[in-house]
């Protein structure tokens, strides 16, 4: 039989780009005849990305094949919206020639059919360079079934409301197709209410999402059922849910980081079991001078251990640099309490810049998780049956909060509607002791919960799992 290839587009910041690939390395283990051709923007400054790609490359050399195309940055532009022009542009003319060149090098008496394409969330514009070689594209979704819910409600609600169409705060809760409660609108990525740049941003992802052939969402059955069961309508393409999609022997690529590994394994080690709350925030998650001092008193006073792995943002106007994408920090023993780094000797452990969190969470000393709510940590905190307390930062996180506490019942609240960097939204110490007690305490039911999630999420990908027949059913579906 044929072998059939697909081309996979992914965006390579670490959330992106390891849910991609790792699929991809899942559909090839499922079937022998399908091959894969990545093209990604190859970043001088992104040594993870460039090692986790070349160990993909190692892994299956026969099944693998990479297409990089050179970093072009604009230092003019700052927005996220401007950002993800950028990608696109960079990719457009080159995706071209690669469709072109595959298209008039296959003939009827090759071996291998091109079968589509796989975007990423940002590059869903390139949905319609697809289409006008009436190639398939297919769209891979590191996010949950929560957030595909909105896109879908996003076409529905703009058809229903063109005269005011954006989101205004003063809204009232939105009923969401996929969700069983109302989603208020606090919980909303905060660039819906950009009625100029983020609303149609929005709005366009949302058209690319429903012209696809089909989406893949990183979520499994079990853990999204009420989202699951209503994509099924007949007006949405299909989804197929194929996750938990980790990777969980992710190892540190630099000196620096296999140091920290080291000093942050040896500390856990000597830890008792389930004794120890760790708090990490994502690549971006930052915060200001007065929020940390909070965060020191809340877990001095909560009693615990804790691993705090700690970003910072100066009081200047933030702007995102090549520093602080690469995980730069800068601090100050200034910004905790007095005493505070003497205090908590042997009891906490502070990590400024990158921390490994995979290893963390699985290590037997973690007791429960302080988290941004994005959604591959909330898949890892789960796979690892480690509870958590949530601090959503950017875009759908405080829609995952909202997810995880209202809906799924599966994680303590701390708050679901937190704004990043605002001077005048600062969570006090008290209510971070109170969250990290009460989702410590052996008594409490999301612990219980989180437990059996967990042995749910790891049957889900195995041979008979909801998972593993979603990708199966995606193979099937594809090669026809």
């Amino acid at each position: 039989m044929k072998n059939v290839e697909l081309i996979f587009v992914p965006q390579t910041s670490k959330g992106h780009l390891i849910p991609i690939l790792e699929f991809a390395k899942r559909l090839v283990d499922h079937d022998n005849r399908i091959l894969i051709t990545v093209v990604f923007v190859k970043s001088p400054f992104d040594s993870f990305a460039n090692a986790y790609i070349e160990s993909v490359k190692a892994s299956k050399p026969d099944r693998f094949k990479f297409i990089d195309v050179p970093l072009i940055v604009d230092h003019h532009r700052q927005s996220f919206e401007d950002h993800v022009i950028d990608l696109v542009e960079t990719h457009l003319p080159l995706l071209k020639n690669v469709v072109t060149d595959i298209s008039s090098s296959k003939s009827s008496l090759n071996s291998t059919t091109f079968t589509g394409f796989v975007f990423d969330l940002l590059f869903v514009p390139l949905v319609d360079v697809a289409h006008e070689f009436k190639i398939p594209s297919y769209i891979f979704l590191t996010a949950n079934g929560g957030f595909l819910s909105l896109l879908f409600h996003l076409t529905t609600r703009h058809g229903e409301t063109r005269d005011i169409p954006e989101f205004k705060r003063s809204n009232p809760d939105e009923l969401i197709l996929g969700f069983i409660n109302p989603v208020p609108p606090n919980v909303l990525p905060s660039d819906l209410f950009d009625k100029d740049n983020g609303y149609p941003a929005y709005m366009m992802i949302a058209q690319k999402f429903k012209a696809a052939k089909g989406i893949m969402v990183n979520t499994f059955e079990e853990l999204e059922p009420y989202a699951i069961s209503n994509f099924s309508n007949g007006r949405n393409p299909p989804v197929y849910s194929i996750g938990p999609v980790l990777d969980i022997n992710c190892r540190p690529h630099t000196e620096s980081d296999l140091a920290q590994h080291k000093k942050v394994m040896k500390w856990l080690d000597e830890q008792p079991q389930s004794s120890v709350i760790f708090l990490c925030f994502g690549s971006f998650g930052r915060f200001l001078a007065p929020q940390v001092k909070e965060i020191a008193l809340g877990l001095e006073q909560s009693g615990y251990r804790f691993l705090w792995s700690l970003c910072v943002q100066s009081s200047s106007p933030p702007q995102l640099s090549q520093n602080d994408a690469l995980g730069g920090v800068c601090y100050n023993e200034d910004m905790f309490p007095e005493g505070f780094t003497e205090r908590i000797q042997g009891k906490g452990m502070m990590i400024y810049g990158w921390a490994p969190q995979v290893e963390i969470l699985a290590h037997e000393a973690i007791g429960a998780f302080v988290s941004h709510c994005g959604w591959n940590s909330i898949l890892e905190s789960l796979w690892f049956g480690v509870p958590m307390v949530t601090w959503p930062m950017y875009t759908e996180q405080k829609m995952n909060a909202f997810k995880m506490v209202k809906e799924l019942r599966l994680a303590v609240e701390l708050r679901l509607d937190y704004e990043q960097l605002n001077i005048d939204n600062v969570v006090t110490a008290n209510e971070i002791e109170k969250a990290v007690k009460q989702v410590m305490d052996d008594c409490n039911e999301v612990r219980k919960k989180v437990k059996e999630m967990a042995k749910i999420a790891r049957k889900a990908i195995v041979n008979g799992g909801s998972s593993f027949l979603s990708i199966q059913r995606f193979i099937e579906d594809m090669i026809g």
